[in-house]
């Protein structure tokens, strides 16, 4: 696939499901209405120290009035950034910040201890921290830069997730949204190692969901953003602003989504036509990622 060749917004339209996509926020998914209210609730953001953490994630949900953001990303200094700029935003949000690598088991035991403590309980996590090391193909690939695309991408979503429920328990209803990519259902050459990762990472959410009655768990294309790890080659297809993945992150977060769980959506992607669309969706079982064909031994007996 030659990418230069294709129009800026081709990987929005190649991947439409609903008439109506956007590259901006939008009324519906605008943080700032009362419809898509945080109050109260305490929002784990990871990789918040830049790029769509500090800018779409973090300022979104202090829009909406969340009583707390617990920051963590490896960057000490942008951390400290993210939560002076969210103090701007909504001086009265409490904000925690905590320097970790999300792949290491003990920092992020310790992370939710410290939340416990100081703040008692969690409701919304994003799991935003994510790696694309590799720009190569299979045959050429590092094993090592390959598999730091998962420790990253499926084992830190896996770690955080796993304590976040811990800490909500049983009973408390909460959301998990996994920022994962267009790419974890594409074959795009030379991006197998981050594609593959976010289909882990995609599919890990469906088991949360399932087991978990009282979690809502949802994978999120951010759109075409420009971050630090966006390839220059993808660059001209990321046009997308922080602040519409901010705002339907928001909007995942609220009950009217619930009915998302488990799925796959795009933020390009109208969300007052997906509700529209609310009971098709659910009863075809649109938007999971599953393999494709007719399949039972019913269709070879006569």
């Amino acid at each position: 696939m030659d990418l230069s060749q294709l129009p800026d917004d081709f990987f929005i339209t190649s991947s439409q499901f609903t008439k109506t996509t956007y590259r901006d926020v939008y009324p519906g998914v605008d943080p700032t209405s009362a419809a898509l209210s945080q109050k109260g609730k305490v929002v784990v953001i990871t990789g918040s120290s830049q790029g769509l953490g500090r800018h779409a994630f973090a300022e979104s949900f202090a829009k909406a009035d969340a009583k707390a953001l617990v920051l963590v990303a490896r960057n000490a200094s942008g951390l400290e950034a993210t939560a002076q700029e969210v103090k701007k935003v909504n001086p009265k949000i409490q904000v925690l910040t905590q320097a970790l690598d999300v792949r290491m088991e003990d920092e992020v035991k310790a992370l939710f201890s410290r939340i416990k403590s100081e703040i008692g309980t969690v409701d919304v996590l994003v799991n935003n921290a994510g790696s694309g090391k590799s720009a190569l193909p299979v045959r050429d690939v590092d094993p090592n830069d390959f598999w730091y695309d998962f420790e990253v991408n499926v084992k830190g979503t896996l770690l955080m997730s796993q304590e976040f429920l811990k800490l909500v328990g049983k009973e408390k209803p909460a959301t998990i949204i996994n920022v994962s990519s267009a790419a974890g259902i594409a074959i795009i050459p030379a991006t197998s190692s981050y594609s593959l990762s976010k289909l882990v990472q995609i599919q890990i959410q469906r088991f949360i969901a399932a087991e978990n009655p009282n979690v809502t768990a949802i994978s999120m294309h951010p759109g075409g953003v420009v971050t630090s790890i966006t390839k220059p080659q993808f660059v001209k297809f990321s046009n997308d602003t922080h602040a519409l993945a901010g705002g339907v992150a928001v909007w995942l977060a609220t009950d009217e989504a619930k009915f998302m769980n488990g799925r796959y959506m795009s933020v390009n992607w109208s969300v007052e036509e997906l509700m529209e669309k609310k009971d098709e969706i659910v009863s075809k079982g649109d938007l999971f990622t599953e393999l494709q064909g007719k399949f039972g031994k019913a269709q070879f007996e006569k």
